[in-house]
């Protein structure tokens, strides 16, 4: 094992990526300041990520995998009932996406090719959000109602991240009644 390696591990670099992704942006994560947080030289980087694309490929990843562990044991927690679970997943994501924005955004970032999350790390997240759109509309419209879900959860989230919701109010009710209008529409739109 070289030296560098045994310095650092890919869990370390991943973890340093994320700190510098949420403190100033996707334009932080850069190979040099990925070295200096975890204390290696650049050039002993690349010993355990081919480039920048791979680097950002890791951490989108990182942030997939994290994300289907949230929402699946919201899920979970939820019980059988597929609103219940609905509404569970919803509210992960809107805390997984408010903890770490800027990590939740580099999953719809469309960054590059190459720097897309793993699609299995992909299936993961989707898996829990598939399985309870099915319950609700079923097999046939799955993966449109889920889409729907996706986009709401994480438009109402970036905005909000942005500071966007300037009018007052309680943001916490708009995002609830959100959520129960797309159930209502889900619910109505199986049953016709």
């Amino acid at each position: 094992m070289s030296p560098a390696r045994a310095r650092t591990s890919q869990a370390a670099i991943i973890a340093a990526a994320r700190d510098l992704l949420e403190e100033g942006g996707l334009d932080a994560v850069s190979m040099a300041g990925v070295a200096a947080r975890v204390g290696i030289r650049p050039s002993s980087l690349y010993k355990h990520v081919d480039d920048r694309n791979d680097l950002l490929a890791a951490v989108a990843t990182d942030v997939a995998l994290d994300l289907a562990r949230s929402v699946a044991t919201a899920a979970e927690r939820a019980g059988a009932d597929p609103p219940a679970r609905l509404r569970a997943l919803a509210a992960a994501y809107r805390t997984f996406a408010l903890a770490t924005p800027r990590a939740a955004a580099l999953l719809f970032a469309g960054v590059s090719p190459g720097a897309a999350p793993s699609p299995e790390s992909q299936a993961e997240a989707a898996r829990p959000v598939l399985e309870t759109t099915r319950a609700i509309v079923g097999e046939a419209r799955s993966l449109p109602a889920a889409r729907v879900v996706t986009a709401f959860a994480y438009g109402f989230t970036s905005m909000e991240a942005a500071g966007a919701f300037r009018f007052g109010g309680d943001i916490d009710e708009a995002y609830r009644l959100g959520v129960e209008v797309l159930l209502a529409g889900l619910e109505a739109s199986a049953a016709g």
